[in-house]
């Protein structure tokens, strides 16, 4: 498959960018879809924010973009993220997730093809945070910033596509209840929770909750 078909494979099943609701009334997917016993306290109260799940094009395949937190902020500290943030006012999701990207791994958008977005996404932490996925060019460099930005790294796509590779997880929580979530450990990274709930939305959307869709892509991709 070449470059060009993969891409048009991969943007069909993607919700379009002109279908983009700003009431933030679209279908979610969340951290709580594996823990139906807990519940946001305001849904209303979500704040918008938006990341770049970047699909790099290598000439032997794609691969993810990822960054691992830098450990000095104040909250999930050196977790596995993709680049993203709130959403300023005014803003679309695209305009979010591309801004966020060159403040925080110094991606040129120039380098980026929007494709389209997944369903938003509900964090715990009171986020609605919707996930824009872009093709990037091979040449684009990356460089973190050191204050919110330890390290940018590539995985391989075929990897965080694989469904043997989404395990389901749990840890105690401090009130003893149990939290479940997907994580998809990859070498020494470690990723998990929303990050890796979004990239299981992805799965479903390019080939399908049981994992059958027609025609699908071969050549997917390694790391770089």
């Amino acid at each position: 498959m070449s470059r060009e078909e993969r891409r048009a494979w991969i943007t069909q099943r993607l919700h379009p960018i002109s279908d983009y609701d700003p009431s933030l009334a679209n279908p979610m997917k969340s951290d709580f879809d594996l823990n139906p016993g807990l519940k946001v306290d305001n849904p209303h109260a979500l704040r918008p924010a938006a990341v770049l799940v970047g699909l790099v094009e290598h000439e032997d395949g794609l691969t993810v973009l990822l960054t691992r937190r830098s450990d000095t902020l104040r909250s999930h500290t050196g977790q596995i993220a993709f680049p993203g943030g709130r959403c300023d006012p005014g803003e679309t999701p695209w305009q979010t997730a591309l801004r966020e990207a060159q403040e925080e791994v110094a991606l040129d958008p120039a380098f980026v093809t929007v494709a389209g977005l997944l369903h938003g996404y509900q964090t715990v932490t009171g986020f609605h945070v919707m996930p824009v996925v872009g093709f990037i060019d091979p040449k684009a460099t990356f460089v973190p910033s050191p204050e919110e930005v330890a390290d940018v790294f590539e995985t391989p796509f075929d990897f965080l596509m694989d469904p043997a590779n989404h395990q389901r997880q749990h840890r105690e929580a401090p009130g003893g209840e149990r939290r479940h979530f997907y994580a998809m450990p990859w070498n020494d990274r470690f990723i998990w929770g929303a990050t890796a709930g979004m990239l299981r939305s992805l799965y479903e959307a390019l080939y399908g909750e049981d994992g059958h869709s027609p025609h699908l892509p071969s050549g997917g991709g390694g790391a770089s």
